[in-house]
């Protein structure tokens, strides 16, 4: 399915995502980040057209699943996870985060 994305300096340097479950948003968000790699490498991005910054680092947060040895909970491993994200970021960073806070669900 085509889609496009536009990130930058003066307009958009925030995305959020949002839809219905298996709609495509992690795989949108797997995209942007493999495109990003790709382009950095000097390799072909699948697009009819692509304009892309380099970035210094890529973060990702997806997915989290508890440390009992470490006696954290999901949610805890979620927002530690965050935390080295927001403290390591820079303004040429490229961070997508999926679903933060999912440790938080009672069911």
């Amino acid at each position: 399915m085509p889609n496009d994305v536009l990130l930058d300096e003066e307009e958009s340097r925030l995305i959020i995502l949002t839809g219905p479950n298996m709609a495509g948003k992690s795989t949108f968000m797997r995209q942007i980040a493999l495109c990003a790699i790709m382009a950095q490498m000097g390799s072909f991005v699948p697009a009819s057209y692509a304009s892309l910054c380099p970035v210094d680092r890529i973060f990702t947060r997806v997915g989290a699943y508890d440390d009992l040895s470490a006696g954290q909970s999901t949610f805890m491993v979620e927002m530690t996870e965050l935390a080295t994200i927001l403290a390591e970021a820079s303004r040429e960073s490229l961070v997508l985060l999926d679903e933060v806070g999912r440790g938080t669900s009672t069911f």
